[in-house]
């Protein structure tokens, strides 16, 4: 009985708004007519909020499919995916769909809504299929372009995603665009890196910087390539042209460089140019490569020195146990006090996230090069600050 009221409630509210709009069409012109979808869905909220969702869907079954009221439809149906019922949401979708008085020009749309449901409900299959469908759609081919390539992301199968991007980029020679199409083909380099297939790996790397001459990602995996082959001094020039990129991840190049200077023996050689790197694009890790330099060229005592200093500019929690190890090394002994700064901070540390993404704000210890929440490419960087860089 409450159902059935709510049904005869929702008929008798949606009767009286669409008697007003009628009314208003012919009232001199004095209440416009109100046809955008953002004022359909505020008001549509009202009927949201104050009846069941199975009166609801009962009416929108019983109600008939035109363009005034295709609108209505579509917003039942996103409002029940929003909820999580996307199951109610592709019931109502495939019956709109399957209408034979749907006006064409709205088949599309409805189509998009329904690839969205099996998105959101796991049915990627589905989905992909749908989204395939529309890539020939003059209004809904971008986004369904943009959703298959989230598909293919999500299932890994990069080179899919990669067919995709790379044929939205002809349409649409966006910036973000290319750095998506060369990300994709980083992560088919490292397919072709962990099969031990180099050549493979190194043409997709050129071919990655030539769609986007600012990859980060790409020059790292040319470093590594020219690491397998022994080409020393090519790892180091791919490293430092990071800086030139994306000075953010400055840091993850300086511990791939320190490394390859240690194995060398020529840490002390890097002195000048790590300085001049610092003045450009100051970090924590680059000042202790810089410290660690200057320490093995003109001692400790110089070492010290030069952290004390940078530290009074740019304080740094992994400076300052830096200096308190350094300085307790340098006078011999280590002090209780010492050793309790050093642990409380290395504590400190490693319970704080060394990543944070600049779009979305995701925060973890681990390098994504793929946000797992906004899903953007390089956005995920080397935290700067005291307790990081």
């Amino acid at each position: 009985m409450e159902t059935v009221l709510h049904w005869l409630l929702l008929v008798v509210a949606v009767a009286a708004g669409w008697f007003m709009g009628r009314w208003g069409r012919h009232d001199g012109g004095r209440h416009p007519r109100i046809d955008d979808e953002e004022t359909v869905r505020d008001r549509l909220q009202f009927l949201f909020t104050n009846y069941s969702d199975e009166a609801i869907e009962n009416f929108v079954q019983s109600l008939a499919v035109n363009r005034e009221t295709v609108s209505l439809h579509l917003s039942v149906g996103a409002h029940f995916r929003l909820k999580g019922e996307t199951e109610r949401a592709i019931v109502i979708h495939q019956n709109l769909l399957a209408r034979p008085e749907l006006p064409t020009r709205y088949s599309p749309q409805v189509t998009y809504e329904l690839a969205m449901d099996y998105m959101t409900a796991g049915l990627l299959d589905r989905a992909e299929s749908l989204f395939h469908q529309l890539l020939g759609s003059r209004d809904y081919s971008r986004q369904a372009a943009d959703q298959l390539i989230e598909l293919y992301q999500q299932e890994r199968e990069w080179d899919k995603a990669r067919q995709v991007a790379s044929t939205l980029t002809v349409g649409y020679p966006e910036e973000e665009l290319k750095k998506q199409l060369a990300y994709l083909t980083c992560e088919l380099a490292e397919d072709a890196l962990r099969q031990d297939d180099r050549w493979g790996a190194q043409k997709l790397v050129k071919n990655a910087l030539e769609q986007d001459r600012t990859c980060v990602r790409a020059s790292f995996l040319q470093a590594d390539i020219h690491r397998r082959q022994g080409n020393l001094s090519e790892v180091s020039q791919s490293l430092f042209r990071v800086f030139d990129q994306n000075p953010s991840f400055g840091p993850e190049a300086i511990d791939r460089l320190m490394k390859l200077a240690r194995e060398k023996g020529d840490v002390a050689r890097l002195g000048r140019r790590l300085r001049k790197l610092y003045e450009s694009w100051p970090s924590t890790s680059l000042l202790l490569a810089l410290v660690e330099s200057v320490e093995r060229s003109n001692g400790r005592l110089a070492a010290i020195d030069l952290l004390r200093e940078e530290l009074e500019i740019r304080p740094s929690l992994k400076g300052l146990l830096r200096l308190v190890e350094m300085a307790g090394y340098e006078k011999g002994m280590t002090t209780d006090e010492g050793r309790l700064v050093s642990r409380m901070g290395q504590m400190l540390l490693s319970n704080r996230p060394i990543y944070r993404c600049i779009s979305c704000g995701f925060e973890g210890r681990q390098l994504h090069w793929l946000c797992p929440s906004c899903k953007r490419w390089e956005k995920v960087q080397p935290i700067q600050g005291v307790e990081a860089e």
